[in-house]
């Protein structure tokens, strides 16, 4: 019978942390415009989002304190101290910015001006007709991917 591993070796696991790790960091650095957007778009800056990615990076180094080697260790402080100056660089370029000030929640948009008078509004968009019920799909019967992680 074949032997199943029934541990994961620990550099492995070291390698798999710091991928979640940069990651996270990848994901803060894009909505702190530094990198840019991946489909192609202009860089975007979300502080919000910026700061939940990197308050998330701090909340695992403060969970897992004491239970990292040297090299996650390193990796994580070092992102997180890359992401805050980042960010504090970028928001105190936002304007209405003030340091040691919480971040106020993205503002909702500005209505809309009234139209004049005189301009009649425009008529109203037929409604679109209901698309066709799908057809019945049939189950198959064999499971096409299936991943185990040992018994």
């Amino acid at each position: 019978m074949a032997e199943v591993q029934t541990h994961n070796e620990a550099g492995e696991m070291t390698q798999i942390f710091i991928e979640f790790v940069m990651m996270q960091a990848q994901n803060a650095a894009l909505f702190l415009g530094q990198i840019p957007n991946p489909r192609g778009g202009p860089t975007e800056v979300n502080l919000p989002l910026a700061k939940m990615f990197i308050d998330q990076l701090a909340v695992i180094g403060a969970k897992t304190q004491g239970n990292l080697n040297a090299d996650e260790a390193k990796v994580l402080d070092s992102a997180l101290t890359q992401l805050e100056a980042a960010f504090m660089d970028v928001a105190s370029r936002t304007e209405g910015f003030h340091p040691g000030e919480a971040l106020a929640p993205p503002s909702e948009p500005a209505a809309p001006a009234p139209a004049p008078a005189a301009v009649a509004p425009p008529p109203a968009p037929a409604p679109a007709p209901e698309p066709p019920a799908p057809a019945p799909v049939e189950e198959e019967s064999r499971k096409r991917f299936t991943k185990s992680y040992g018994a």
